[in-house]
């Protein structure tokens, strides 16, 4: 397997999953983050959204941490609660095959389901600093055996007020750790954190990149705010994007914009923080898979927007902070990608504008009007807006190809242990303990994985057998 991930001496279960995944070569940030972590080192790594710092930390951690071991030894604080899932993700992916096991912990979701998830095995706990400070305030998180913290968009932290409650968890956490932070801006705030948090910390600064790629073409429109939605129209239809994010700056604008489009009949969803979360989810999750063409989304969303083949992001309104320019527009051009960002600014905006182009470096040109479509054009364009568009590549489904979940009707109340179904499972002839996955022991049902596409042996060898003198239904599990 030639893949130049190998330098770093990674175990084969990391490599084969890097594989699956179709991680090649390690990106900048990677490439000069992963020795480090790997070295134990404490590091502050500048970089700006897109560059692949997930994977930067998910890699080398998921090399270090000891599956033996029980209780959590990584967390991670994200400031979202989509970025939480998208971090989760990337985690369960890359330590696929090392059967590592990562909960994500955030509010507006069950206390008790999360509490749940931390009794069993947990490697990761990946969380948004309020929701994880109660976990541990209540003792259903132990942070005992926590060897590794990292704080994921420090920024964003500080902008959303939670830079206190971080403080008050890293307190609870055992001083010899490992610490790493990552941050798309470094204010003097987060630096008096590292300071005060860190030992000697390595500087990474991923400069190759600027604040925003070459790959993205930016224009801008001077519109009333009364013209806005007409001229939205226009835009997509010359435009006629493949994938699209509409940004609004109020969830009132959002189901506005969406109301509009969807009348038309376009292929269109919309994710704001007024939504429930499992709703949010839900619809992330579809425009991952490619299910519509255009997102209308208020700046909540913007950091968890890891989709593949974004061509378009354009701001409806303009945002109230000129770092969120740079993580809107970041959701296009990803990856050597080329893609556009178009914002609108109305009569009220010249100020929020004049803010955003110091930030940034450079003014973005103003095209005086939209481009004339000729009929032809029109309803070619229409006609896309009206359809799905190309189904992505989810990195999971190519990983999880050989990976079956089965369902057992039996659990704690039976009890019921993960070992239980180790020994049951590893007497099947051509089975060994490497071909089992994630092991999930519920009160009265259990989820096991099982790798290496050897999931339908496995239910039929159970299926005449006992687990623990338990006969139990066995079944590929519902989606």
């Amino acid at each position: 397997m030639n893949n130049t991930f190998s330098k770093y001496n990674l175990c084969n279960e990391i490599m084969k999953a890097l594989d699956g995944i179709g991680y090649k070569n390690p990106s900048d940030v990677q490439d000069k983050v992963i020795p480090e972590v790997l070295k134990g080192n404490d590091i502050i790594v500048k970089s700006q959204t897109g560059s692949g710092k997930t994977a930067a930390f998910a890699i080398p951690l998921s090399e270090k941490v000891v599956w033996e071991e029980n209780k959590p030894q990584a967390l991670i604080l994200t400031p979202t609660r989509e970025l939480t899932i998208q971090v989760k993700e990337e985690i369960k992916n890359i330590g696929r095959f090392k059967r590592l096991k990562a909960v994500a912990v955030f509010g507006k979701q069950p206390f008790s389901e999360q509490a749940r998830e931390l009794k069993q095995k947990s490697h990761f706990v990946v969380g948004t600093p309020g929701r994880v400070f109660d976990h541990i305030d209540r003792g259903t998180l132990d942070t005992s055996e926590i060897k590794y913290l990292v704080i994921d968009e420090a920024d964003e932290m500080l902008n959303m007020g939670f830079i206190d409650q971080v403080r008050d968890i890293i307190n609870t956490l055992n001083k010899n750790r490992q610490t790493m932070l990552f941050s798309a801006t470094i204010p003097e705030e987060i630096i008096s954190l590292c300071n005060m948090y860190m030992k000697n910390p390595i500087n990474i600064e991923i400069k190759s990149q600027k604040l925003i790629t070459d790959n993205i073409k930016h224009e801008l429109y001077r519109f009333e705010e009364f013209y806005k939605l007409d001229n939205l129209s226009k835009l997509l239809i010359s435009e006629a994007p493949e994938t699209a994010v509409i940004f609004c700056k109020t969830k009132e604008n959002v189901d506005k914009v969406f109301e509009n489009l969807n009348k038309k009949g376009y292929s269109v969803n919309k994710i704001h923080g007024g939504m429930l979360q499992k709703d949010r989810l839900d619809v992330m999750d579809k425009f991952k898979r490619g299910n519509f063409r255009v997102l209308v989304a208020t700046d909540v969303a913007a950091r968890g927007i890891d989709v593949e083949g974004i061509t378009h992001v354009i701001n409806y309104d303009l945002p109230v902070e000129k770092e969120a320019y740079v993580h809107r527009i970041g959701r296009t051009g990803r990856a050597g990608a080329s893609g556009k960002a178009i914002s609108f600014v109305n009569q009220y905006e010249d100020g929020l504008l004049d803010m955003i182009q110091e930030y940034i470096g450079f003014k973005i040109p103003v095209s005086s009007e939209l481009p004339e479509v000729n009929s032809e054009k029109r309803n070619e364009s229409i006609k896309l807006l009206k359809s799905k568009p190309k189904m992505k590549r989810e990195k999971d489904k190519v990983i999880n190809k050989n990976i079956t979940k089965i369902y057992f009707n039996g659990g704690k109340k039976k009890k019921l242990r993960p070992g239980d179904f180790v020994g049951a499972i590893s007497r099947i002839e051509g089975i060994t303990a490497e071909d089992i996955g994630i092991i999930d022991v519920q009160d009265t049902v259990s989820y096991v994985d099982i790798l290496n596409g050897k999931g339908n042996k496995v239910i039929e060898a159970l299926k005449n057998s006992t687990i623990k003198g338990k006969k139990l239904k066995v079944e590929k599990a519902r989606k």
